[in-house]
């Protein structure tokens, strides 16, 4: 009888990715997802050490774990993999005993070959395996994707810039590049797989330079995905501002499946605390940037991401952080409360001292300006048609489904679960800071009857 596996996953898009890699891996050797009806055999706990958060919640499900152990039920073999496997080691084996395999980053393929060696007694009763692997090659097909209509293909592993708050050099490694054809592959793979939107993913993705074809940078990237026959979405994160080049975005002002959505980092809009974080630009370089992105597209969708309180951030820098926020006019933003990572500069040379009730006090007054901002936005595409690629049921209803457009705003619609993976028109009649919400009026290009949201696949075609 197969064994079968569960995988819990924290984190960013890499770690999702990583986690279908992890599940393809398995099911290659053998292993069946787990259900309801059958628990799993293997547990794998796919850890992030970003935010001090994600580390917490992998200790309480170990916890969880244990306690199930303790009340008489089986035991399935614990796997902890991910950034917290890598920055811990062997040390999170030896404080969680019930931890049976521990691996990196950079050797998740070596996952199937751990569990073979713990549940035939090989060795010890523990496994570790966090040394780096420089090759960055994954068996093409291997991959079980979880999602029916998008597709995560990695581009870059590691990161070389060592902002001071971050973890990621520690924990992924230097920056090591996927050849060119081994990602135009797997994008092809992926499309004819179904999927009709791909996401190239890297640490600082627009950094990229294919090592198997020399002079092409990011820009040449796009354009090689842009190639390939049936891909009708391309998005990608996280880049970096100072690696945004004037070819990258000519490539995106030009490239019609390029989305117009750009993740644009900042962390903060003061250029004292972006000189403390080490990013390398200035508020102004930012702001000029801006200006370029929407000179080109005016159109274009920005969001990024946000820390307060990081060491020695004053009232006045955090007033410079609000000033850049209303001034760029961000659709989206993930905002965080500064806490110190493990091996970073700024956990071993800043002390933390903005007090606890005031980095609270500041990313709520963040939040509630972002907040305002995106209801203003959503609420002036009210009335207006817009494109939207179907990719789940809606969190609302059960009778809705909800996708997103090109600039990446959520739109929750009336449908058929057989609308899922199409193109719908839907006309904007609700506005949310978070979503947009209407009705559809067209399938794949076919108009619908006023009230007619039944068209099934027969009737649509694609």
């Amino acid at each position: 009888m197969a064994k079968r596996y569960l995988i819990e996953t924290f984190g960013c898009q890499m770690n999702v990715h990583d986690s279908e890699r992890m599940a393809g891996l398995l099911e290659h050797a053998g292993y069946v997802p787990a259900t309801e009806d059958a628990g799993p055999d293997v547990v794998v706990v796919h850890t992030c050490s970003v935010r001090e958060r994600a580390e917490d919640k992998l200790y309480a499900r170990l916890a969880e774990l244990s306690a199930a152990q303790d009340d008489g039920r089986s035991k399935p073999v614990v796997a902890v993999t991910g950034c917290v496997a890598q920055q811990e080691g062997e040390s999170l084996a030896k404080r969680h005993p019930g931890v049976d395999i521990v691996v990196g980053t950079q050797a998740l393929k070596r996952l199937p070959d751990l569990l073979a060696d713990v549940e035939q007694g090989v060795g010890s009763s523990q496994a570790v395996d966090i040394n780096p692997y420089e090759d960055v090659s994954f068996p093409l097909g291997v991959v079980r994707r979880s999602d029916p209509v998008k597709a995560y293909v990695t581009v870059i592993e590691g990161c070389n810039d060592y902002c001071s708050y971050c973890v990621v050099p520690y924990t992924r490694g230097h920056e090591r590049m996927r050849p060119l054809a081994d990602i135009v592959a797997e994008v092809s793979h992926a499309v004819q797989g179904g999927r009709r939107e791909v996401h190239l993913l890297g640490q600082i993705v627009n950094h990229y330079v294919a090592p198997d074809r020399p002079g092409t940078d990011f820009a040449g990237l796009l354009e090689a995905v842009h190639e390939v026959p049936g891909v009708e979405r391309i998005r990608f994160a996280s880049p970096h501002p100072r690696h945004v080049t004037p070819r990258m975005i000519e490539a995106m002002r030009v490239l019609p499946r390029v989305c117009r959505h750009l993740h644009l980092p900042l962390q903060s809009g003061s250029n004292r605390v972006l000189a403390r974080m080490r990013r390398r630009h200035t508020r102004e370089q930012y702001l000029d940037l801006v200006d370029a992105l929407r000179a080109a597209m005016p159109s274009i969708a920005l969001s990024t991401d946000m820390i307060v309180g990081f060491p020695g951030e004053s009232a006045e820098d955090f007033e410079d952080s609000l000033s850049l926020v209303r001034r760029v006019r961000y659709t989206s933003m993930f905002s965080f409360k500064y806490s110190p990572r493990p091996h970073t500069l700024a956990a071993k040379r800043l002390p933390d001292d903005v007090p606890e009730p005031e980095k609270t006090r500041r990313i709520i007054v963040l939040q509630d300006t972002q907040k305002d901002i995106q209801l203003t936005l959503h609420q002036a595409v009210i009335g207006s048609t817009v494109s939207v690629l179907a990719d789940s049921v809606s969190r609302r209803r059960a009778d809705e489904l909800a996708g997103r457009t090109g600039s990446n705003v959520v739109v929750n619609f009336p449908g058929p679960p057989d609308w899922i993976g199409r193109f719908i028109d839907v006309r904007v009649e609700r506005a949310g800071p978070n979503s947009l919400s209407g009705r559809p009026v067209s399938v794949e290009g076919v108009p619908l009857r006023t009230g007619d949201t039944r068209l099934h696949s027969g009737a649509a075609g694609r």
